[in-house]
């Protein structure tokens, strides 16, 4: 489940036109929060809710959306 969510995590960024690289995304805490800042910050719904799912699944907190903009 793990990196299902990741995938559909990274594929959603992609149509909002942010790349992600999923081993650093793994393995990098703070890269991992930047992307999720930018998810978390989406206009996109579907977006906005794979960042808190994959938030969860990382054990990181959601950043604040403002913080990506």
């Amino acid at each position: 489940m793990h990196l299902v969510e990741i995938i559909d995590f990274k594929w959603l960024m992609a149509g909002d036109g942010h790349r992600v690289h999923v081993e650093r995304l793994q393995t990098d805490p703070a890269y991992a929060g930047a992307c999720l800042a930018l998810g978390a910050a989406s206009h996109r719904p579907a977006l906005r809710d794979a960042a808190q799912r994959l938030s969860a699944t990382l054990n990181l907190p959601l950043p604040d959306p403002r913080a990506a903009a």
